[in-house]
C-alpha cells in the first residue's frame, strides 16, 4: 500500500491519506478483508505523527470503509452489502467516530506540567513546582470576613452578575493602581480576565491566524507557547540571558519573519527569574515604532521586587499606544483569587468584550468583589510589602540551601531579585528527569527545564523552583529531600 504526502498541498495530511486509502478501494488496490498497517507502523512509514493516522483511519471508520480488529488493528469493509444484509458484520450501525469529530490540537501537548502543578494540591508532596502565591500575608479569618462583608453590602445589586467587560468599580480601582506604577490609562481601556493565560488566549485568538509568526524568549512558560501553537501560531524564539530577551539582532529577526506581536515577559520572567533592562525595554519599544509592531508584555511580577524596583514598564514608556499590557494578581492577593486585567487600545477592549459575552469567560462575581474592597481599602497596597518580605525570607531560605548543594554536586543557580522562581542548573552528567524520579519517590516536585523550552530538544539539565507558596518547615523538608536525590543520583542509586 503506497501513500505519498503532498507537504505543498494544503490539504490536511490526514484528509490525503483517507482520500488515497479509499481511491485504492475503488480501483481494487485493496479489497475486502484486507489489513491495513497499524497506526505507529504507517505513521512512521510515512513520517507523521500518529494522530494524524488515527484520525485518518477514523474518517474512514465513520464512513464504514474499514473496522476495528483485533484490537487496534483496522480491516478493509468494502462490498459487503448494504446495512442489513446479513453478509455484512454483526453491528453495522454508524457510530459517531469521535476521533475523528474531534479537533487533534490538543493532543500533541505533553501532560507533564499540568499534572506536576496538580501534585502541588496533593497533601502527601511538598511541592516547589506550581506558581501560586504565598498564604501567610491573608488570614483566612480576614478572607471571611471580606466574603460577608461583600454579601450583607451588595443587597442593591444583582448577585453574581457583572459587565463583560468587569465590575465597574474594580476597574476604576485598577486605572488609579495603574498611575501609581506611572501607566495613565482610562476604564475604557480595561478588560478584566481571571488569568493572564487566559487574556494571551483572547490575544491570540483576536491577532493570529495560522501561520503568523510571534516573537518571544528562547525559555517561556508552557502555557505562553502552548497559547500561541493551539492557534496556529508560529514561535520565533530569540536567546535570552540573565537581563532578559536579547535585543542585538531583534530588527533582523523582525525584517525576516514579519511577526504579528512581539510577547515580552519582562520582569521577572517565568522561569529564569531575569529582568529586562531598561535599554532593552526602549530597544524593543523603539523597533515596535519603527516596524508597527505590537508588543504584548506580560508584567505579572513586577511587584515581588525583593531589592530595587524594577525599571518603567514598556507599557509607561509607551507614547504611541503599541504596547497590550497584561497583569496578575495571581502572585501578590489572596490564592485562588484570580483576577487578571489587560490595558489596551479602546478597539482591543471593545472585541475583547463581544468575545467574553459570546464565550461566558468573565470572572466570577465573588473574586472582583474580593479584589475591588482589598483595593478600594487600600489592604492590597500595604500588604504587598508583607508579600516582599514573606517571598523574600523563603527565597533566602531555598537559596542558602541551594548555595550549600552547590559544592557538592556543582550546581549553578542566579539568586532572584524578585519573582517567585528559581532557576537551576545541574553538572553535565545529571539530567532534571531522572531527578526528578528520585524526588517525587521521597515525596517532593518541581518543574524540569525541558517544559520551558517550546521545542523540548533543550532543558535537560535545568529545573524550576518556586518558593512562594511552600511554608518554611516545607522548604526545609522540601530541600533536605532535593539534597538526598541528588546525592543518589550522583552514586548512580
Amino acid at each position: 500500500m503506497k501513500i505519498e504526502i503532498n507537504r505543498a498541498d494544503k490539504t490536511p495530511v490526514y484528509i490525503q491519506i483517507a482520500g488515497q486509502i479509499k481511491n485504492m478501494l475503488h480501483t481494487g488496490a485493496i479489497t475486502d478483508g484486507y489489513m491495513l498497517p497499524s497506526e505507529r507502523v504507517l505513521a512512521e512509514e510515512l513520517g507523521v505523527h500518529r494522530n494524524t493516522v488515527t484520525k485518518a483511519y477514523g474518517e474512514l471508520k465513520s464512513e464504514g470503509l474499514i473496522y476495528a480488529s483485533q484490537g487496534r488493528c483496522y480491516r478493509v469493509n468494502f462490498g459487503r452489502g448494504t446495512v442489513g444484509d446479513e453478509e455484512t458484520l454483526p453491528d453495522r450501525r454508524k457510530n459517531v467516530s469521535w476521533e475523528a469529530a474531534m479537533r487533534r490540537e490538543f493532543d500533541d501537548f505533553s501532560s507533564d506540567f499540568d499534572e506536576l502543578y496538580s501534585e502541588g494540591f496533593n497533601p502527601s508532596y511538598i511541592s516547589f513546582a506550581g506558581g501560586v502565591a504565598a498564604r501567610e500575608p491573608y488570614p483566612p479569618e480576614e478572607i471571611a470576613d471580606v466574603f460577608e462583608e461583600i454579601l450583607r453590602g451588595s443587597e442593591d445589586k444583582a448577585y453574581f452578575y457583572v459587565p463583560y467587560q468587569g465590575d465597574p468599580e474594580l476597574i476604576h480601582e485598577i486605572v488609579k493602581y495603574m498611575a501609581t506604577i506611572g501607566i495613565r490609562t482610562k476604564a475604557t481601556n480595561i478588560q478584566i480576565f481571571k488569568e493572564n493565560t487566559q487574556a494571551l488566549d483572547f490575544i491570540v485568538q483576536l491577532m493570529l491566524s495560522p501561520g503568523d509568526s510571534v516573537i518571544v524568549n528562547e525559555i517561556m512558560a508552557s502555557d505562553v507557547y502552548r497559547t500561541i501553537e493551539l492557534a496556529g501560531g508560529k514561535l520565533i524564539t530569540v536567546p535570552s540571558d540573565e537581563h532578559g530577551m536579547i535585543t542585538d539582532n531583534l530588527d533582523k529577526v523582525i525584517e525576516a519573519s514579519n511577526p504579528k506581536f512581539i510577547y515580552v515577559d519582562s520582569s521577572f520572567n517565568n522561569p529564569r527569574g531575569s529582568v529586562l533592562t531598561l535599554e532593552r525595554r526602549r530597544q524593543i519599544l523603539e523597533l515596535s515604532y519603527q516596524y508597527r509592531i505590537p508588543i504584548v508584555e506580560d508584567d505579572e511580577s513586577s511587584e515581588l521586587y525583593y531589592g530595587e524596583k524594577t525599571p518603567p514598564s514598556i507599557k509607561s514608556m509607551d507614547h504611541g499606544n503599541n504596547v497590550i499590557y497584561m497583569y496578575s494578581f495571581s502572585l501578590d492577593m489572596v490564592p485562588g483569587i484570580g483576577i487578571s486585567f489587560v490595558s489596551a487600545d479602546k478597539k482591543i477592549i471593545e472585541q475583547f468584550s463581544n468575545m467574553v459575552s459570546l464565550r461566558g469567560a468573565n470572572p466570577e462575581w465573588a473574586s472582583q468583589m474580593v479584589m475591588m474592597q482589598y483595593m478600594k481599602s487600600g489592604v492590597f497596597a500595604e500588604r504587598l510589602n508583607d508579600f516582599r518580605t514573606v517571598c523574600k525570607g523563603k527565597r533566602d531560605r531555598m537559596c542558602t540551601r541551594l548555595e550549600n548543594m552547590a559544592g557538592r554536586f556543582g550546581l549553578r543557580y542566579t539568586k532572584p531579585v524578585g519573582g517567585v522562581y528559581i532557576w537551576v542548573e545541574l553538572p553535565e552528567h545529571m539530567n532534571s528527569k531522572k531527578l526528578l524520579k528520585e524526588t517525587q519517590k521521597r515525596g517532593m516536585t518541581f518543574m524540569p527545564g525541558y517544559l520551558f523550552f517550546p521545542k523540548k530538544q533543550m532543558g535537560a539539565r535545568f529545573f524550576r523552583l518556586n518558593f512562594s507558596y511552600p511554608t518554611t518547615e516545607e522548604i526545609e523538608k522540601g530541600m533536605d529531600i532535593l539534597e538526598e536525590s541528588l546525592a543518589a543520583l550522583q552514586q548512580g542509586v
